[in-house]
């Protein structure tokens, strides 16, 4: 590694410094338990590691060799032995550099799939609640950076830490064995070349966070706008020459951070080159001043100069080796707090699918209060200093119904009544605080969750779809289904035509959340993809109360598909949707105030007949 190298690497880590903290034993150990599988790997990759450094101070003795053959006039045979061994040398070190890359690369790469898969599966399993709270970025970020910043603990610090002590100890044993006045003013020179690196890169470090400032501003900005609702909104209340000139300033003034940050760290590096030529010169000097007096062989002159770089480098490198380790434990830390989050919803041990046959809904004397954030959330994933401390409050007080196989239950009340947790107890979403929510006379918590997700479907408001193609959204929930059966889906959910029409067919894709597509046509294709799914029990969370009047009964039409012979659920704000419920809720403050069919509701002139009065008799004012 060249002088100049360490120069860069020296500020980029004085840039990059994490705030200083204590080791943790617990999450060392961890690391290494995480690490076990790889061992094999780890042992051959530092046994590579330790060759390779031995190799790099091989080369200097030897050059050092040919000179003094040379100065001596010995043999040619002798010069010629030492030139190929020299080469062979140099094919050991680029194979030993080959392999160690190949080692590297495995050890890096696997660690990357294990931690990236890990945390991806246990993220699958958090509650809802970690996902309304949690910045997505936040979470990739966790998923990216900190996964490559702890995958370089083992693919770039352990090995460069061995290589370098290594390389140290034998360099410092080589040199101080030819010349202990030269080696010593090396090592008196090391400090003129370490401390103004830190340095500078603490005064760095203020430009570089500034720029990141700046450029996580633009990211942010190009990811709310460039979105299809953000877009939208812009073109329609937004100013965007405001907007531009907004961007403009932001990415002017990165640019001129860059250009000052890159001639300081240019006129460092130059200023470093000419010390670090200063010092070659001083060890050319004195050397060559013990060489005329006859006490240096004019080989050893040109090993130690050789060596020189060889001591600055790893020496350089073993003065940040704790930073490189901070760094590395620090990006661990932040991947094992998500893997310390506990799932909420986890499958009893002796856990049993739901029974085979028509499924009954059953909630009895249900009390839910939705968790607090410290049980579902991280403060850092969260940007925020301290976690939301309110939560726990019950939202459901003792809910009892029961939903026959073939029956539909329909759910009314003002917003935030508890309608849609209702809802979402029934999937097992949540688990329930007191009582039970049974399918088929069985507790879901004594169920599995996949037989739940297979028993259960459930269409919500927005009708979300993935930015995939229209074959890859329908058949999400039976990656199995054949052609024939997403076509009469399709049809069932009255889309066969428009999809017919497209130029891509089952292949188009549908854009981000499916705004390729109307609100109607969407809501239609999550109603398909639930009829392709044949559950037997349905969950509608106001499906249809975003749409327009034609788009609605599009809709209803394909609803009624889906309903037909299934224990339904139905969440409605528009009453003229749920008239011909088999039995409707009215739900106020968590608990359920009345109960009954449409006819039997408005006789008691209670809180249905007023919800409905609202909606159709109210007198048209002008």
């Amino acid at each position: 590694m060249s002088m100049e190298s360490v120069a860069y690497s020296q500020m980029y880590r004085g840039m990059h410094t994490p705030e200083a903290r204590p080791f943790s034993r617990v999450t060392l150990r961890r690391i290494l338990v995480f690490a076990r599988p790889l061992r094999g790997l780890l042992i051959g990759f530092l046994i590579l590691s330790v060759v390779s450094a031995s190799l790099a101070v091989a080369t200097p003795i030897l050059a050092g060799r040919v000179v003094d053959g040379i100065v001596r006039g010995v043999e040619f045979r002798t010069v010629l032995i030492l030139a190929v061994v020299i080469a062979l040398v140099a094919v050991l070190d680029a194979a030993s550099g080959l392999a160690n890359r190949w080692l590297s690369s495995r050890i890096g790469e696997n660690l990357i799939l294990d931690l990236r898969t890990r945390v991806f599966d246990h993220v699958q399993r958090m509650p809802i609640a970690f996902f309304t709270r949690t910045r997505t970025g936040a979470l990739v970020s966790r998923l990216n950076n900190d996964v490559i910043g702890a995958q370089r603990a083992f693919s770039g610090t352990l090995s460069g830490v061995v290589s370098n002590v290594v390389t140290l100890l034998l360099t410092l044993v080589v040199m101080i064995g030819i010349s202990w006045q030269i080696t010593l003013l090396a090592l008196i020179l090391l400090p003129v070349f370490v401390i103004p690196a830190r340095r500078m890169g603490a005064k760095l470090a203020t430009l570089q966070r500034e720029a990141a400032g700046h450029n996580a501003a633009m990211s942010t900005q190009m990811t709310e706008r460039f979105s299809a609702p953000g877009a939208t909104l812009i073109k329609l209340f937004g100013r965007p020459d405001h907007e531009s000139q907004e961007f403009a300033t932001r990415a002017g003034r990165v640019r001129d951070i860059g250009v000052r940050t890159a001639m300081v760290q240019t006129t460092f590096v130059t200023a470093l080159t000419l010390v670090s030529a200063l010092a070659l010169a001083l060890v050319y000097g004195l050397g060559g001043f013990y060489a005329l007096r006859g006490t240096l062989d004019a080989g050893s002159v040109v090993t130690m100069s050789l060596l020189l770089t060889r001591l600055y480098a790893p020496l350089t490198a073993l003065a940040s080796a704790r930073v490189d380790i901070m760094s590395a434990v620090v990006s661990f830390e932040r991947v094992f707090e998500i893997l310390d989050l506990e799932p909420l919803i986890v499958d009893a041990p002796d856990a049993r699918p739901v029974p085979d046959g028509p499924v009954t809904v059953e909630f009895d004397d249900v009390r839910f209060a939705y968790p607090s954030a410290d049980k579902v959330s991280l403060a850092s994933l969260e940007d925020v200093a301290v976690l939301d401390s309110r939560g726990g409050e019950e939202v459901l007080h003792g809910i009892s119904f029961r939903a026959e196989p073939g029956h539909m239950v329909a759910l009314v009340g003002s917003s935030g009544a508890g309608k849609s947790t209702i809802a979402q107890l029934v999937s097992r979403l949540y688990d329930v605080d007191g009582g039970a929510v049974r399918l088929a006379g069985v507790d879901v918590r004594d169920l599995t969750a996949e037989s739940v997700r297979g028993t259960v479907g459930m269409v919500t408001q927005d009708g979300h779809l993935f930015h995939e193609t229209l074959r890859a959204n329908l058949t999400l929930a039976r990656p199995e289904a054949t052609d024939e059966e997403v076509w009469s889906a399709l049809e069932r959910a009255r889309l066969g035509d428009l999809v017919r029409s497209l130029p891509d067919g089952l292949e188009t894709v549908v854009g981000e959340r499916g705004y390729r597509f109307s609100g109607g046509e969407r809501q239609r294709v999550t109603i398909a993809r639930l009829l392709l799914a044949r559950p037997r029990v349905v969950v509608l969370d106001e499906a249809t109360a975003s749409l327009d009047s034609t788009s609605e009964a599009a809709v209803q039409e394909a609803l009624a598909e889906a309903l037909d012979g299934r224990t339904s659920i139905v969440i409605a704000h528009r009453l003229s949707t749920i008239r011909a419920a088999d039995q409707i809720l009215v739900i106020e403050d968590g608990r359920v105030v009345e109960r009954g069919t449409h006819v039997e509701l408005l006789a008691t002139s209670g809180r249905y007949a007023e919800l409905y009065r609202t909606q159709f008799d109210e007198p048209v004012r002008t």
